[in-house]
């Protein structure tokens, strides 16, 4: 195999063959293929598309790049959900255990913050003492015992993605529809997981602006996940408004607890309790009842147990930032808009985000929001706090959510939470 030949093959909108597939995969883990020869065939797939067949032979290469999960021991049925990203989304928090209370399983295999939108294990990193590197007999072992696990992705689980998501993300190739949803269903399918409910985010916080791109995303991993034995749905969810009030670690932590605890933002708890009932479905257990159990208190229980499980304390005062600045309504209205790519740049600039993935982020940073499309406000009334352990990094998240929140004459109609449903 000669790595110039992959590349020329799709430059010139070529099918790869399954053997160069599997080669340029394992030679680019093993270093054998270039960074740069790798951005170059990144870029080519960027422009050109791959067929099915090309994906679902890409992902199987990159679960082949490292070790396979196996369950089998864990008594429950496994079922996963993985979000695409997005502003204020702390879903995973008061899911999971929600979920495992159910009867379920959930192998939650997640990630740190890049940008503006906010990483599941910065955020639970923000409990004192819980901790995200598990060893695969811990990972096991939690799953038996507990029922939720929430963890990083181990060293040995799908190598050849960790690599090249990094190169992705310095050479202008993020968007590469092939390559996402390889990327991720990769690592979901080394995981283990018997079933995979996805929450694939549309709007001007997502990283899918467009609907009929997220509809493609979403087909494209519903259809690899069947391929490799996995059952897989995904919902197209809003992200044009953040969810809930809290964006940023600490902040979205408490406000999971409030809707383990039944209260909580509406539309947390909405979208909360129907991707449940997709999980449980997806796992066999379609009489299962999420909001009974989660009126009745055994999620909380759940995640009481979950987090102590890690090393944390479920009990511990959250963080609380040293620098507040509220920005307040100029004049009598409504609020019609509440921009969920600003707000959610504005939390990064305030420390609650990374520029590089090594950056160090801050627990307490983040944007409060007091208000919400539809809310109405007099002149003086706040509409949304800043949060900073640094008062320097306040000006420029000033700056950044000026025009975040709009007020107008009228109130904006119902926007839907929930899109479409693909699977």
């Amino acid at each position: 195999m000669n790595v110039i030949d992959v590349i020329l093959t799709k430059r010139d909108r070529g099918v790869l063959s399954d053997a160069q597939i599997d080669w340029v995969v394992d030679a680019y883990t093993r270093g054998e293929v270039a960074d740069e020869q790798m951005s170059a065939l990144a870029m080519a797939i960027l422009l050109n598309g791959m067929t099915a067949g090309e994906i679902a032979r890409w992902t199987a290469a990159m679960i082949a790049s490292g070790e396979r999960l196996d369950l089998s021991s864990v008594p429950r049925p496994t079922v996963d959900k993985h979000s695409t990203g997005g502003v204020g989304d702390k879903i995973t928090l008061p899911l999971t255990p929600l979920v495992a209370a159910c009867g379920a399983a959930v192998p939650q295999l997640s990630g740190r913050g890049l940008g503006h939108t906010g990483g599941t294990l910065d955020k639970l990193e923000s409990i004192p003492g819980w901790r995200a590197q598990l060893s695969n007999a811990e990972f096991t072992a939690q799953l038996r015992d507990v029922g939720a696990v929430v963890c990083a992705a181990g060293e040995g689980l799908a190598p050849a993605d960790r690599k090249l998501y990094a190169l992705r993300d310095v050479t202008g190739t993020v968007e590469a529809i092939p390559l996402i949803a390889s990327s991720i269903m990769s690592k979901k399918i080394a995981e283990g997981t018997g079933a995979l409910v996805l929450d694939v985010k549309v709007g001007t916080g997502a990283f899918m602006k467009d609907i009929d791109r997220a509809r493609e995303l979403a087909r494209t991993m519903v259809e690899l996940g069947g391929a490799h034995g996995v059952r897989t749905v995904a919902l197209l969810t809003d992200m044009n408004t953040p969810l809930g009030y809290a964006v940023g670690n600490a902040m979205e932590v408490t406000e999971s607890v409030e809707v383990l605890a039944g209260g909580g933002p509406a539309d947390v708890v909405e979208l909360t309790l129907a991707l449940a009932r997709e999980m449980l479905d997806a796992a066999g257990l379609p009489d299962a009842d999420p909001a009974a159990v989660l009126a009745g208190g055994q999620a909380m229980d759940a995640w009481r147990a979950m987090i102590a499980a890690q090393g944390g304390d479920p009990d511990a005062p959250m963080p609380a930032a040293r620098e507040t600045e509220l920005v307040r309504a100029e004049a009598d209205g409504v609020v019609t808009a509440v921009d969920a790519y600003a707000i959610g740049v504005a939390a990064w600039r305030l420390g609650a985000g990374r520029a590089r993935k090594e950056d160090p982020v801050s627990a307490a940073a983040g944007v409060f929001l007091h208000r919400r499309p539809g809310d109405p406000v007099r002149a003086g009334d706040v509409l949304y706090e800043l949060r900073a352990d640094d008062p320097a990094r306040i000006p420029a998240a000033r700056e950044t959510a000026a025009g975040a929140v709009t007020v107008g004459a009228a109130a904006p109609a119902p926007a839907p939470l929930l899109l479409d449903r693909v699977g």
